[in-house]
């Protein structure tokens, strides 16, 4: 049977700190972290955040739902034309109903980079397109230098999870991933290699969230 109970801010509040500590919990709710891109490295990255409670997310995307995403990004075949900026919102808000969310249904581009990325803490690129990435991550490093960005490069097919890696390449750009498998026929992007390069994505921020800088 379906549980009706509503859980108060407090409740989940006092589960995260038996989780993790008062005092590391307090600065992951302070947290503010911008997610560009929701397919399935963001949505990925998306959820865990949510459960650990980081207090401020800003997601990022300009797609609708595909029946193709669903062998490897967070949503369910009910999404399916929805915006994933809100059908993400939505599955993240069943995680923790107090997170902060903000959402920009937009495609990031040269000229709207800077009034999206301004006010961001940590910036997590999860974009699918090579193009996409090297212009987000370019962008930031040249108008943003000071800002943490984690980002995202080989993971598709299913080779060694062992491969996968994370790599601080600038004082405050982190890569995760092999840097080498791209998508061919028949070694795509599949759910567990792409979740494995997510996850370390969502632990490098969380690092970062709390502090602690080195690899």
């Amino acid at each position: 049977m379906e549980s009706t109970k509503v859980l108060t801010k407090e409740e989940i509040q006092a589960a995260l700190e038996e989780r993790h500590s008062p005092e590391k919990q307090k600065k992951l709710s302070e947290g503010r972290v911008t997610i560009a891109g929701l397919g399935g490295l963001g949505s990925n990255v998306a959820y865990a955040l949510a459960r650990i409670g980081v207090g401020h997310l800003h997601l990022i995307d300009f797609d609708v739902v595909d029946i193709t995403n669903l062998n490897r990004q967070q949503y369910f075949t009910e999404h399916i034309g929805m915006y994933k900026t809100d059908a993400l919102k939505s599955l993240l808000q069943k995680i923790n109903p107090y997170i902060d969310i903000q959402t920009d249904c937009i495609k990031v581009t040269e000229e709207n980079l800077i009034s999206l990325f301004e006010n961001a803490g940590i910036i997590c690129e999860a974009f699918d397109n090579p193009e996409a990435k090297a212009m987000l991550v370019n962008g930031i490093l040249e108008h943003f230098p000071e800002k943490k960005l984690v980002s995202a490069s080989g993971m598709a097919g299913y080779g060694s999870s062992n491969t996968i890696r994370t790599r601080r390449l600038m004082k405050n750009f982190y890569l995760c991933g092999d840097q080498v498998t791209e998508p061919t026929y028949g070694n795509g992007l599949m759910a567990p290699r792409v979740a494995i390069c997510a996850a370390h994505e969502a632990n490098m921020i969380t690092r970062l969230l709390l502090g602690e800088e080195e690899i």
